[in-house]
Parts: structure tokens; sequence; C-alpha cells
């Protein structure tokens, strides 16, 4: 496969001009084309420019807004809510933030719900940015349904992925940001555009066969990872991202969607606790390192989300490669 070499400044301007020629003023594009090559700088090809189509097919469309504008209201001392706007999730969160950490600060725990927005984006920024204010951070949002519940064969939740973020004082925060389904959507639709076969844990066809066939099942149903236990966390951030803040269910996005092919519209609930407040102000970050290093006095074993950190120290002077066919497909657009 033939690939496309640019720096993450000429990547992130690609993104930029693609979203402004689409119909995004200049606030919101640059929070999408940020989210894009913050992905891309980690080297997480499924939530980079890869996803930079699905955007400009939601703005063109008319199904998402270009040029949201996002409300915050304070619903209970620890409670917020963000109205996107119909926007990219991006732009919501910087709204949310603030009044989040805020919050956080002053109640020891606060949480917002984040509705009316499309999220399609990698789920560390937002948790990461907590961390890196000494808070830890919690999220989860849903999707369209694409993940089989336990004993079914037809797809049912999202992949409904979820981050979390704990700081640290002289190391780059614990943050991950995975799936609750054995793959994610990204990784699989890579797969198959790339002609790669996938795990059999990583979803079955369209009967409920097994396969190793990402395309057999794109048209299937993913599974979730550990079996009954990756169901019940999708199943769980279903409520939690949905009916706990009066938004969509995966299948109800679906159902907005209407077969357009857009992104999904639903919601985001951010947590953030300040460790301060919990009573062991002065020592849970030296607790928390004890597992830490425990962890890594194992041979081979390593921090989850280490590797992500390794690589924006390499991507700056190295650049990226995308395929060319997304490249082509990008200028297309434009």
């Amino acid at each position: 496969m033939s690939k496309v070499k640019l720096s993450l400044e000429e990547a992130h301007d690609l993104a930029l001009r693609c979203l402004l020629s689409n119909g995004c003023d200049e606030r919101n594009a640059k929070a999408a084309a940020d989210r894009m090559i913050q992905a891309e700088r980690d080297i997480c090809p499924s939530h980079g420019l890869f996803r930079l189509p699905w955007y400009a097919s939601g703005v063109k469309s008319g199904r998402a807004n270009g040029k949201a504008k996002p409300s915050v209201e304070q619903l209970a001392p620890a409670v917020i809510r963000v109205d996107g706007d119909a926007g990219f999730a991006p732009i919501a969160q910087e709204a949310a933030h603030r009044p989040l950490a805020d919050s956080a600060r002053q109640n020891g725990i606060a949480a917002a719900g984040i509705v009316n927005m499309f999220h399609i984006a990698a789920m560390w920024p937002e948790v990461e940015r907590l961390a890196d204010e000494g808070l830890c951070g919690i999220a989860v949002t849903a999707s369209y349904p694409y993940v089989a519940p336990a004993g079914g064969i037809k797809p049912l939740f999202g992949t409904n992925p979820m981050g979390f973020a704990w700081p640290r004082k002289n190391a780059p925060p614990l943050v991950f940001d995975q799936a609750s389904s054995a793959m994610a959507r990204g990784e699989i639709q890579i797969a198959a555009r790339d002609g790669h076969s996938v795990p059999a844990t990583a979803g079955i066809g369209p009967d409920g066969e097994e396969t190793t066939d990402p395309n057999d099942v794109l048209k299937g149903a993913q599974l979730g990872f550990g079996g009954y236990k990756g169901a019940s966390l999708a199943l769980m951030i279903e409520l939690l991202a949905g009916p706990l803040i009066g938004e969509f269910l995966s299948i109800e996005a679906a159902e907005d969607d209407a077969g357009k092919g857009g992104p999904p519209k639903g919601g985001e609930l951010i947590i953030a606790l300040d460790p301060a407040r919990f009573g062991d102000a002065g020592g849970f970050m030296a607790h928390g390192e004890k597992l830490f290093q425990a962890l890594l006095e194992q041979e081979g074993a390593r921090l989850p989300g280490a590797r992500r950190f390794q690589n924006r120290e390499l991507t700056p002077q190295n650049g990226i490669e995308i395929p060319a066919s997304l490249h082509q497909t990008i200028l297309g657009l434009m």
C-alpha cells in the first residue's frame, strides 16, 4: 500500500482546510482537527485522519452543526450539563472542561453530561487534560449499535469506549482509552481496508457464525471483550451516556441517522475527582506509584497508554504516514 508522509503541521492543515471547505467555522474546525492530530501524533490512526471523511459528511449532510456554540448549565453543585448545539464532541468538551474541573475542586467530585453532539474522536484527551491538572478523570460514550449482547447475534450496543486518567508527579499521567468491544470499530474497518484478518473474538458474521474476516464482522456484529464481561460494561455505558443524561441509546442513534451514514449523535458522561478531597491528600500519588512500580517490575509489563506517550515524542520529528488512498479521498472532499 502506497503511503503519503506528512508532518503533524501538514496533517493539521489538511484536516483544517477540509473541515472549513465543508461548512465548519474556524473554531469548530480547529477543535476537530486538533483532536484528530492528537491521535495521529500518538500513532492511533483509527482515530486520526481516518475519521475526517466522517466529520466532513456529517457537516455536509446538515446533521452536524459546523458552527456549533455549546452552552453550559449548572444543574446541581456538582452536576453540569453541556448542550453541544449539534456540533462535534471536541468543541463541547472544551466548553465543559473548566466548569467541570472547578466544580471538582470545590466539591471533590463533579460530573458533566454532554448532550446533543456527535462523538467520533479518541477519548483519552478529555481525561488526560483533567489529569494534567491533578484530577482523576473517567469518561464514557456510546455510538451506533455494533456489538451483540452476550448470547445474542444482532448488534445492540455501541462499541462504548471508556477513558480513565490518574495524575502522576514526575511522569506523564496514567491514561487509557478502550472500547468495551473486543476491537474498536475503526480497527476493524482498517483491517477490512488493508486486507487483514481479525481475531475470532472480534465478532461474528450476519448469521452468528465465527469469522476472522473483518468484512463479515462489519456485516454481522462485534463482540464484547471477555465475552459477557465486555457486554455488561457496554450495557452500563449505554445507560450512563444515554438515559442518565437524557440522550440516545445506540439503537436510537441509528434510528436518528436513518441510513444517512453520518456520525452517531449522542451523549458523553465525564466524571472528575479531586484526590486531594478524598482523605489522603498528601499520600495518594505516592501510593499509586507503589502500584505502578510493582507492575513495571514484571518483565514485559507496561503501563496502559505508555506507548502513546513514547510515540508523541517521535512524531514531531518523524512525521506520520497515511494511505495514499485516504489522502486522495480527503483532497476530493475539498
